[in-house]
């Protein structure tokens, strides 16, 4: 079973940074691409970002380019989400998760799950 822990939630005016972590086991990292989601309060869970395993390649939803970047350390091993000019509508838990190789914004595609991180950015 694939292990994913998340970190790196907070408080955080607009315009705030943050960078969430998502922490894996190595084999993960080589074999798994990693999915950034989030789900705001009676909104249903949306991904935000993903890299793929192997080659690194990455996407991020409309909303967030330029803003978000994800990167991974595969010596830690560790996915990173930074999130910069943060805005009130960007609050929500915020979850990482798993799935074969190749990455997917959806969310039934993935199958393993980190216990989310609570992101909030208010004044």
């Amino acid at each position: 079973q694939v292990q994913l822990v998340e970190s790196g939630g907070g408080l955080v005016q607009p315009g705030g940074a943050l960078r969430l972590s998502c922490t894996a086991s190595r084999s993960v990292l080589d074999y798994y691409a990693i999915g950034w989601f989030r789900q705001a309060p009676g909104k249903a869970r949306e991904g935000v970002s993903c890299i793929s395993s192997r080659e690194g390649s990455t996407y991020y939803t409309d909303s967030d380019k330029g803003r978000f970047t994800i990167s991974r350390d595969s010596a830690k091993p560790t996915v990173y989400l930074q999130m910069n000019s943060l805005k009130p509508e960007d609050t929500a838990v915020y979850y990482c998760a798993a799935k074969g190789i190749y990455c997917s914004r959806y969310v039934s595609d993935f199958n393993s799950w980190g216990q989310g991180t609570q992101v909030t950015v208010s004044s």
